[in-house]
């Protein structure tokens, strides 16, 4: 039998381990979940993907830099044998969202992205960097041509940049998904449906038609999607 010394030093590491568990969720928005099987790191990319410049404050941001050692971290690690992604984000800076999908889609270990509520502009192309991607059906996702904010330059540098640019982003969704170059320009370049602006914005069914995403599906699914990778 243990006694009370054993038992308070075990109860102090839970509480030491559960308090870490929720430093990484406050700081980074990820978090561990294990059973006696399998251990799954699930990081969360929420609201604007900040970049190079700190968004002004009020807004809530996901920081590419302190994602990019966490993954690091995830594919290096003995005890991690599968990464979920949940995508609730309205897009942001479009070369750090293009760096984080890289970097998710370059890692050997079973990654299952999930979009909840949505996965607008870079977004897309995070959903789709993961090994299988998922979508609730209530979620939208938001295509549309790159933007530059700020002073530009109305040279025609300017512009191929921005086309260089799109031409990336349609690429990596084409490389990582079932969609074609052609659907993909074409729901970008769509000018009916968004006020003021031009692009498409689809539903979790219609994702999944256009071969962006999956399959539709919540997080039960999406775990034992991950399950069935981890065997």
């Amino acid at each position: 039998m243990k006694n009370k010394n054993e038992n308070g030093s075990v109860e102090r590491d839970r509480e030491e381990a559960r308090q870490i568990q929720i430093e990484n969720i406050e700081s980074s928005g990820a978090s561990v979940a294990g059973n006696g099987r399998e251990r799954f790191q699930c990081i969360s990319i929420i609201e604007q993907i900040e970049g190079h410049y700190i968004l002004p404050e009020g807004q809530k941001a996901t920081k590419y830099e302190q994602i990019i050692p966490l993954l690091v971290s995830i594919e290096e690690s003995e005890d991690v044998d599968g990464l979920l992604i949940i995508l609730n984000t309205m897009g942001g800076d479009v070369e750090a969202g293009l760096a984080l999908a890289e970097m998710i889609a370059s890692m050997t270990k079973p990654t299952v992205s999930l979009v909840l509520g949505g996965g607008h502009s870079i977004g897309v192309p995070l959903a789709t960097a993961a090994k299988r991607s998922l979508i609730v059906p209530s979620a939208t996702m938001t295509l549309h041509p790159v933007r530059i904010s700020g002073m530009v330059v109305g040279v025609p540098q300017s512009f191929r940049y921005m086309s260089e640019m799109q031409k990336r982003i349609v690429n990596f969704i084409c490389g990582h998904s079932r969609a074609d170059a052609d659907t993909v320009t074409r729901l970008m370049m769509r000018p009916d449906q968004i006020a003021t602006d031009c692009g498409s914005i689809i539903e979790g069914c219609e994702a999944v038609e256009y071969g962006i995403i999956d399959e539709v599906g919540g997080l039960d699914r999406a775990l034992a999607v991950l399950r069935e990778m981890c065997v």
